[in-house]
């Protein structure tokens, strides 16, 4: 039996993952039938997150560049969501002279020593357009010159029915011509689910979630809070913004607070929960953060992937094979 009740397909694929955070990308793979070989992360909150709710999935926790590859089990597929603060606005436009950037060149190395037959790799968005494009083209021209066909899309979460707005790229590398025509990337379903639909606001959650009114922003946000939609405190940590749907969940909800989204319920003015945050992730219910601090959590949250849209792309790879 597999971790959160899934089982495996036998004859689907074996995945290597690499930055596997707490397994989003590993969760939508194995929701499509495949198997996780082995995973690899550094970060030890995370790794506790993983084990948690991976515990048959053989995690090495360790720096990737320490890894052997020549040593682990072989694997159809490598995946890895790789370091995104190094691409993004976030990271200040850093791009591969931070030496996050350059971990880019672990997955090549996996790649030149596995050679798989698929290689999955997802990032924000914002890597497309990177230092007017240069950062992309060595990604693409790195997996061409490993002989591999490459498709790359921008989906986003709510492109799966998930009310979140979370573009991501997703760069799929074929070594055989044949499977790169059979690919399609997964095409966009309406969006019918609300933040309602995710949020109950008549059920009163722990104290720590809310803002009291000793906290800077309560005045602000108890004017401009209103009982619908969702809001974020912005980058001068003073205005609100209202959105109809999750805004980017993202990693620094663990250091900032106020940066988690906020909404008003019948109890008062509140962040959204953990749980709410891994809903709108398109986690089940029976992922569990346990033993882990809260900020950690937020920011474990905030860093991985909308495991829907995952799936989605599982399955049609499944088609290719």
């Amino acid at each position: 039996m597999y971790p959160l009740g899934l089982t495996h397909i036998s004859d689907n694929m074996k995945v290597g993952s690499l930055f596997s955070g707490i397994g989003g990308i590993d969760l939508g793979f194995i929701q499509a039938g495949h198997e996780i070989a082995w995973a690899n992360e550094i970060d030890d909150a995370a790794v506790k997150t993983y084990k948690n709710n991976f515990p048959e999935t053989e995690i090495i926790h360790d720096d990737v560049r320490n890894i052997k590859f020549d040593k682990l089990n072989s694997v159809d597929l490598i995946a890895a969501g790789f370091p995104c603060q190094s691409f993004s606005i976030m990271g200040y436009q850093r791009g591969f002279h931070d030496s996050r950037g350059n971990l880019f060149f672990e997955i090549t190395r996996a790649i030149d020593i596995i050679r798989p037959r698929y290689v999955f790799l997802e990032n924000v968005k914002n890597l497309m357009y990177h230092d007017n494009g240069k950062t992309f083209l060595v990604i693409y021209n790195s997996l061409v010159q490993f002989g591999y066909f490459v498709k790359y899309k921008v989906i986003d979460a709510k492109d799966v029915n998930i009310p979140q707005n979370r573009a991501r790229i997703f760069i799929v590398a074929f070594r055989d011509y044949a499977d790169c025509l059979n690919f399609e990337f997964p095409e966009a379903v309406a969006l019918e689910k609300t933040v309602d639909d995710i949020i109950d606001r008549s059920v009163k959650q722990e104290e720590i979630y809310y803002y009291k009114e000793d906290n800077r922003h309560y005045d602000e946000l108890n004017r401009k809070v209103t009982s619908n939609g969702i809001y974020r405190i912005d980058d001068n940590g003073i205005a609100t913004r209202k959105w109809e749907i999750c805004p980017t969940l993202k990693a620094n909800m663990g250091t900032y607070p106020d940066r988690v989204p906020i909404v008003r319920d019948d109890f008062g003015i509140r962040k959204l929960t953990l749980r709410e945050c891994l809903d709108f992730q398109g986690f089940p219910e029976s992922f569990l953060f346990e033993d882990v601090p809260m900020d950690k959590a937020y920011k474990q949250t905030g860093n991985t992937v909308c495991v829907p849209v995952i799936k989605r792309m599982a399955e049609k790879l499944n088609n290719s094979l």
